[in-house]
């Protein structure tokens, strides 16, 4: 059984942050998206903030901390030279997102007097370029990366009982090896009383295979420290293999970008042929006197063009910039302008083993668009107009027509309002099946009006739902009630309150009900 190696840089995103502003070790750093914190620096952390706080309350806490923004391109522009100290060391590196490496460790470890010796090696090479780092070891791919994370060196055989104690969120605790859905199974297997890997491991294969989701399946196997794929720097099919001449030399930035969004296309188009999907690229570039600069990448989900594009572009201006620059031993750029480029598709999985969907937000916890989806919907944005093809991001609100945003296809998934705020007065799940916007009567017992009071209390006990449908008997539209819930005030506008209330007919639908100025009207019907 082979060995793997990870070494980790913690706090990567606030490290890089600093880099690009060339500010102290000691200074707090807080990286935010969506006006939430991301990532800290340790001095932040020690202060009091943690990931998750909003911008403000983070400030509250520690005035003197700089805040950035999320950007991924500075994180990859910065790490190059760090993944550039490890290949001096060890020959075959992966990239799994900037501040994360792994690599085979066998070979390596017998050449450098062991894998302690290694590890010692590599944080020493790192250090160079200002960088703490923690390498961790271990039989698989993942349980090396979780022992990264603590420093751990794990004994061959012993990659079970190290992860059985260890809470079930571990199994997500690195975006990189997991997949979106993968939050939502961890919460599940919370509320189950599986508290720990070992409790998850326990499980019979065939009954999570069954019961759970296909991700649970992945997951169950990586619980059990069961063999999964190994760093490698294996060729595919040459025929997959695409090699691009710069006509001109590429020694700009701007050009990089391009030449990586045309050889992404260029790989994709290979790969659909085939079909196939990459979820392994090594990204190789020569100058015109020969020197190369090569790096493999790796996703817990297939690559898609765009994902393609920034790998090649976060690679080419890491290389160019020579960002970090002086912190290594030596001069990290190019001797002379690229003249090469060559994808190589490491390892790719079948086409049709892939789910293609229409939705997705780019949130933490949610699919990205497929690629199949996304060049059909291209091409008719291209034929109606830029505003004509929209895909829904999940946002904040306290009605269901409200969580979703819809944003052109292309534009930054930026949701209208803050998901992860609080939002009083919010329906509560699950969400309706069906929305709907017919209008309504709600009735009490004796045919009298139902509205909602100043207070955001029913004016009476709610009995009869009517629908006026012309042309229609109105003995047919109209149902007594069996259940209700609410009403759950939703602010006040032009017109007074604005409420929302839940109602189960006596045919055992229910419906979601909005009010707003006197009137009633059916938002949502439950399936």
């Amino acid at each position: 059984m082979g060995r793997v190696m990870a070494v980790w840089c913690p706090d990567w995103p606030a490290m890089a942050a600093a880099a690009d502003e060339d500010l102290p070790p000691a200074q707090p750093i807080a990286v935010l998206s969506a006006n939430r914190v991301t990532a800290t620096s340790a001095t932040a952390r020690a202060a009091g903030v943690r990931r998750g706080m909003r911008k403000r309350q983070a400030q509250a806490v520690c005035p003197e901390m700089r805040v950035f923004t999320a950007d991924v391109d500075r994180d990859a522009r910065f790490f190059e030279p760090v993944v550039a100290a490890v290949a001096e060391v060890v020959a075959v590196v992966e990239v799994l997102r900037p501040g994360l490496v792994v690599m085979p460790a066998d070979g390596a470890a017998r050449h450098h007097g062991g894998e302690e010796s290694l590890a010692e090696q590599l944080v020493d090479q790192i250090s160079v370029c200002g960088v703490e780092s923690q390498v961790g070891v271990a039989d698989e791919l993942f349980t090396a990366v979780i022992a990264a994370r603590r420093g751990h060196h794990v004994e061959p055989g012993a990659s079970r009982a190290y992860l059985a104690d260890l809470p079930v969120a571990e199994l997500n605790v690195e975006q990189s090896l997991s997949v979106p859905e993968r939050a939502e199974l961890v919460d599940l297997l919370r509320r189950l009383g599986l508290v720990t890997i070992g409790d998850f491991a326990a499980m019979s294969a065939r009954d999570v295979a069954t019961r759970f989701s296909a991700d649970a399946a992945v997951a169950h196997r990586l619980a059990n420290a069961l063999a999964d794929r190994r760093p490698s720097g294996s060729a595919v099919a040459p025929e997959l293999v695409i090699e691009y001449v710069c006509e001109p030399s590429i020694d700009r930035i701007d050009a990089a970008a391009f030449a990586g969004r045309r050889l992404a296309d260029m790989l994709h188009r290979r790969l659909a042929d085939v079909p196939a999907a990459c979820t392994k690229l090594k990204v190789e570039a020569v100058t015109e006197r020969g020197q190369r600069h090569s790096r493999i990448w790796r996703c817990a989900q297939p690559l898609t063009p765009d994902a393609t594009a920034d790998r090649i572009r976060w690679q080419l201006e890491g290389w160019l910039t020579g960002a970090g620059r002086g912190r290594s031993r030596g001069d990290t750029r190019p001797d002379s302008p690229i003249a090469m480029l060559r994808l190589e598709p490491v390892e790719t999985v079948d086409a049709g083993e892939l789910r293609y969907a229409l939705t997705g937000a780019g949130l933490p916890g949610e699919s990205e668009v497929s690629e199949r989806a996304r060049r059909s919907l291209e091409r008719v944005q291209g034929l109606l107009g830029g505003d004509a093809v929209q895909v829904p991001v999940r946002s904040g609100g306290r009605g269901p027509s409200e969580q979703i945003t819809m944003i052109p296809l292309g534009d930054e998934k930026i949701p209208e309002r803050d998901p992860q705020a609080p939002w009083p007065g919010r329906v509560p799940q699950p969400a309706p099946a069906v929305m709907s916007r017919a209008p309504v009567s709600l009735t009490d017992a004796s045919g009298q009006p139902v509205t909602v009071t100043g207070r955001g209390a029913f004016s009476d006990e709610p009995a009869v739902v009517r629908m006026a449908r012309p042309g229609r008997d109105a003995a047919r539209d109209t149902w007594a009630l069996s259940w209700w819930a609410g009403p759950w005030p939703a602010g006040m506008d032009d017109t007074g309150i604005v409420a929302r209330a839940q109602v189960l007919l006596e045919d055992s639908r229910a419906l979601l009900l909005y009010y707003r100025a006197g009137d009633w009207m059916v938002e949502g019907v439950y399936e």
